[in-house]
């Protein structure tokens, strides 16, 4: 479904709520008030009145547009829906950059790749626009976009970045009264680590996503609407690379269980210099296994 489309029916949508809240025979506001309210162009906002008219809900003469009868529930029209979640588009687009390992500077064919994933053209357009800030991919002079990649001064800036937000969201933990639910949630955690600690062997995959569950535990505790955005890509990268990275991956694993471990003991102590420097370790590794999953080993 072309985007123009979509957007169409959304319009047609909000309009009807819009009648949902007058009486009949009450007039409707103006082509440039709705094209207001809608969002949408004026062009965009003749096309639903017309829809509308034809339908019988109004009745549209000149200036005037004046409701016939309530909307109904059939008068609505159908939205597209997205075979893809957003989550699953992200690791996509990270499965396809390291299986295939697509070079910086490649050029990334929307087309294709909305094709072969089955998600709408402007649905992935916005997602490259979204990774555009944290420069993994670049608009194109010509149009289009491009990939960046995952270079060693990337990892190291987005590791040390990672670093300084979850040293704040560690002291900022530390500070919650005894009643905060997160505390509940931390002893859950502890519980999960040590159940998996003694079936590493077995269950050693199972890590990734305790890790991710460990990690947004943490960050979670700070509410700020500038950084949500950069943990979420930052813990969407480490994790993918951790479950992408084989070499080792049970003893990587057990280390880093031993590690969140030490940090959520720290915690429960309330021992603030402890968490400070269990983090600065656990974080130094991540980071280590971030570049070594980039074949990247001389590092500092």
């Amino acid at each position: 479904m072309a985007r123009t489309d979509e957007r169409f029916r959304e319009a047609f949508n909000a309009l009807l709520m819009i009648c949902k809240g007058l009486e009949v025979g009450e007039r409707l506001p103006s082509e440039t008030q709705l094209a207001v309210k809608l969002e949408v162009s004026r062009t965009v906002v003749r096309s639903v009145l017309t829809r509308l008219d034809n339908k019988g809900v109004i009745q549209w003469e000149g200036r005037s547009k004046t409701l016939l009868r309530a909307p109904r529930k059939q008068d609505q029209l159908a939205m597209p829906q997205e075979s893809l979640a957003p989550e699953e588009l992200e690791r996509r687009f990270l499965d396809w950059i390291l299986r295939f390992d697509v070079p910086p500077g490649t050029p990334i064919n929307v087309t294709e790749l909305a094709r072969n994933w089955n998600v709408q053209q402007h649905t992935l357009q916005e997602f490259l626009a979204s990774l555009s800030r944290f420069s993994l991919v670049q608009r194109r002079k010509r149009g289009g976009w491009e990939l960046l990649g995952f270079t060693s001064d990337f990892a190291v800036e987005l590791s040390d970045f990672r670093t300084v937000l979850e040293l704040n969201a560690i002291s900022k933990f530390i500070q919650l009264p005894d009643e905060a639910p997160i505390w509940t949630e931390l002893e859950q955690l502890k519980h999960d680590h040590l159940e998996l600690r003694d079936q590493i062997d077995t269950r050693f995959h199972d890590f990734s996503l305790l890790d991710e569950r460990f990690h947004n535990t943490i960050g979670g505790v700070v509410k700020n609407r500038f950084t949500a955005e950069f943990q979420r890509v930052i813990a969407l990268i480490f994790h993918y690379h951790y479950q992408w990275d084989k070499k080792d991956e049970q003893q990587r694993n057990a280390a880093a269980i031993t590690e969140h471990l030490r940090l959520i003991e720290a915690l429960q102590n309330r021992n603030k210099d402890e968490a400070m420097a269990a983090a600065d370790d656990h974080l130094t590794t991540s980071k280590q296994t971030l570049l070594a999953s980039l074949g990247i080993h001389d590092f500092a």
